[in-house]
C-alpha cells in the first residue's frame, strides 16, 4: 500500500462513524459486547491517528498535509476537503486520545448501552472532522453533527435536571452556529469567484469593514464553546449533569473547538479584523480568568467548581491567539491540549468520586481520603496539574502565554503590566479554591453516614489505568515541552508573522473615534 497517497484523514474520520452503525445489529442486551467492540473501534481509530501523522508528516512544514479533496455536492461548489496542519494536528491526536479514554470509563453503563456507545462513536469521527476539514460549509456541517450527540448524551444519561442542561446546550451551541452558516455563505459568494475552500478564502482581498463584521460574527459563534463570558452559562449545567465519559468528551476535546476555529478562522483568515478586535479578546480573556475563579470559590457543587475552573483555564488561551507573539499563540495551543488532559482527568474523578459518595455536595463530603487513598492521590496530582504546578504541562502553558504577553509589542506597556497583573491574581485564586476543594473532600471530620455506605471503597484497576494513561502526557509535557510545541511551531510561527504583518496597516487605516476607544491597548507598533 502507498501510504503517501492513502485517505488517511477520511479513513480516520468515517471508521468510527461507519463503526457505530453496525452497532444496533450486534446481538448483545446488557452492553457487555457492544463496549468491547466500541473500545476495539476506539484503539483501532486512535493507532491510525498516530501511524498516519508518524509517517505521513513534516513538523517543519508549516502548510496543510495529509490533504484529501473529492468534489462531493458540484452545484454548491461543496467538497469533502480535508487536510492538517500544526494548529488541527495536536488537536486531532488529542481528540483521539480521550475519547478512546472516555470509552473505557463508560464501562458502568448498563441503561441502553448500544444507543450509548453508537453515539459516542458517531461524535469521535465528527469531533475529528471539526479539526480537519478545510472547507467552510462541510465545517458548518460536521460543527452540526457533534451536537446531536452530546444532546442525547445529556437528555438520557443525565442527572436530575438533564433535560434543561441538554436543552439549554443545543439552544446556545445551534444559536452560535447560524453565524458560522451566515459568515460562510457570505465569505464564499463575496467577489467574482465563489469558493469555500478555507485556503482560498484566507486569499480573498476583503474589505475591511467586512472583515470586521465576519469576525465579530464569528466571535459570537466561537464564544458559545470555548467558552467566553458571558456566553459560557452553558457549560456549568451541561457540566452539572453529565456523566463521566460526557464530562470528559465536553471539557477534553469540546471547548478547544471554539479555541481551533477562532484561530483557524479567526486569526488566520481575517488578520486585518483580528488586530482590531485583539485588544477585546485580552479583556475577555481576564474577564474569564477572574470571573470564573471568584465564582468556583462560591460553588458547592463539585462538578460546577470544575466547570468553573475550566472557564477561568481558557481566558489564558484568548490571552494568547490576541498576544501578536509566537510564544504567546504557542501557548495558547499548549493550554488547549493541556487542558484537554487536566479536564478530563478532574472530571472523570469527580464521576467517580460521585459514584461511591453518591454526592455532588461538598458540605456533606469530608473525611473519606482514608477510605480511598488511591481516588485521593489521584485527584491531589490532578489537581496539582490544573493549578499549574512547576513539572506539569498546565505551568508551562501558562508561563508561555504570560512571557508571550508580556514581550508583545502590540501593547502599551500600561496595558500589558494590568494584564498581566490580574492573570497573576486569577493564577493566585486557582490553587486557593482546588487545595479548599480537596480538603473538603478528603480531610476534616468524616461523615458518620457517608464513610459507613458500602460503595465507599478505592479506585479499581481500569479507574487508575486512565488517570495513569492522562497523567504521563500531562507530566512528561510539563519537563519537555518540546514533546508537542516541536509539532506545531512551524504553524504558529507562520501565522504569527501574518499577523504582524497586518498591524502596521491597520494603524494607519483606523479612524480618530477609534484611535480613542483603543487608546490604553495601543496597537500601533
Amino acid at each position: 500500500m502507498n501510504t503517501a497517497n492513502f485517505p488517511w484523514l477520511t479513513t480516520i474520520i468515517l471508521l468510527p462513524i461507519a463503526a457505530s452503525l453496525l452497532i444496533p445489529i450486534i446481538p448483545d442486551k446488557e452492553g457487555k459486547t457492544v463496549r468491547w467492540y466500541s473500545l476495539i473501534v476506539g484503539l483501532i481509530d486512535f493507532a491510525l491517528i498516530v501511524y498516519a501523522f508518524y509517517t505521513g508528516y513534516d513538523f517543519s512544514n508549516p502548510d496543510l498535509q495529509l490533504v484529501e479533496s473529492y468534489p462531493w455536492v458540484p452545484q454548491l461548489d461543496l467538497n469533502w476537503s480535508v487536510g492538517a496542519d500544526g494548529l488541527s494536528m495536536p488537536l486531532i491526536i488529542l481528540t483521539g486520545f480521550i475519547t478512546t479514554l472516555a470509552i473505557l470509563a463508560a464501562w458502568p453503563v448498563t441503561f441502553k448501552p448500544k444507543l450509548f456507545y453508537f453515539l459516542i462513536l458517531a461524535m469521535y469521527g465528527g469531533q475529528i472532522a471539526v479539526f480537519a476539514v478545510q472547507d467552510m460549509l462541510l465545517f458548518f456541517l460536521v460543527w452540526e453533527l457533534e451536537l446531536v450527540p452530546i444532546y442525547f448524551l445529556l437528555s438520557i444519561w443525565g442527572g436530575k435536571r438533564r433535560q434543561y442542561a441538554a436543552t439549554k446546550f443545543i439552544l446556545y451551541t445551534a444559536g452560535g452556529s447560524l453565524f458560522i452558516l451566515l459568515s460562510a455563505l457570505t465569505m464564499g459568494f463575496y467577489g467574482d469567484t465563489v469558493t469555500f475552500d478555507m485556503r482560498s478564502l484566507a486569499l480573498k482581498d476583503f474589505a475591511l469593514n467586512f472583515q470586521l463584521a465576519l469576525y465579530a460574527s464569528f466571535l459570537i459563534a466561537y464564544a458559545v464553546k470555548l467558552p467566553i463570558i458571558p456566553l459560557h452559562t452553558w457549560l456549568p449545567d451541561a457540566h452539572g449533569e453529565a456523566t463521566a465519559p460526557v464530562h470528559m468528551l465536553l471539557a477534553g476535546i469540546l471547548l478547544k473547538m471554539g479555541g481551533y476555529a477562532l484561530i483557524r478562522m479567526n486569526a488566520q483568515m481575517l488578520p486585518d479584523a483580528h488586530a482590531f478586535f485583539a485588544p477585546v479578546l485580552v479583556v475577555l480573556g481576564v474577564v474569564n480568568i477572574i470571573y470564573a475563579a471568584l465564582t468556583s470559590f462560591a460553588q458547592r457543587n463539585l462538578k460546577r467548581k470544575i466547570a468553573y475552573s475550566s472557564i477561568s483555564h481558557m481566558g489564558f488561551v484568548t490571552i494568547g491567539i490576541a498576544s501578536f507573539t509566537d510564544l504567546g499563540l504557542s501557548g495558547a495551543v499548549l493550554q488547549m491540549v493541556s487542558h484537554g488532559l487536566i479536564g478530563a482527568s478532574l472530571f472523570f474523578l469527580v464521576g467517580a468520586t460521585y459514584d461511591r459518595t453518591h454526592t455532588l455536595m461538598l458540605d456533606e463530603m469530608g473525611g473519606v481520603g482514608k477510605r480511598m487513598p488511591k481516588i485521593f492521590a489521584m485527584f491531589t496530582t490532578c489537581s496539582m496539574a490544573s493549578l499549574a504546578l512547576p513539572g506539569m504541562s498546565g505551568f508551562v502553558a501558562e508561563l508561555m502565554v504570560f512571557v508571550g504577553f508580556a514581550t508583545s509589542d502590540a501593547y502599551s506597556s500600561t496595558f500589558k503590566v494590568i494584564v498581566v497583573f490580574l492573570m497573576a491574581v486569577g493564577v493566585i485564586l486557582t490553587p486557593i479554591y482546588l487545595l479548599s476543594m480537596l480538603r473538603e473532600i478528603f480531610y476534616g471530620e468524616e461523615n458518620k453516614e457517608l464513610v459507613s455506605h458500602q460503595a465507599l471503597i478505592d479506585a479499581e484497576p481500569r479507574e487508575v489505568f486512565i488517570i495513569a494513561c492522562l497523567l504521563v502526557p500531562i507530566i512528561g509535557i510539563g519537563f519537555y515541552p518540546k514533546l508537542l510545541t516541536q509539532m506545531y511551531d512551524a504553524t504558529t510561527v507562520q501565522l504569527t508573522a501574518r499577523l504582524r504583518d497586518s498591524v502596521p496597516t491597520l494603524a494607519q487605516q483606523k479612524d480618530d473615534a477609534l484611535k480613542v476607544s483603543l487608546s490604553a491597548p495601543s496597537i500601533a507598533n
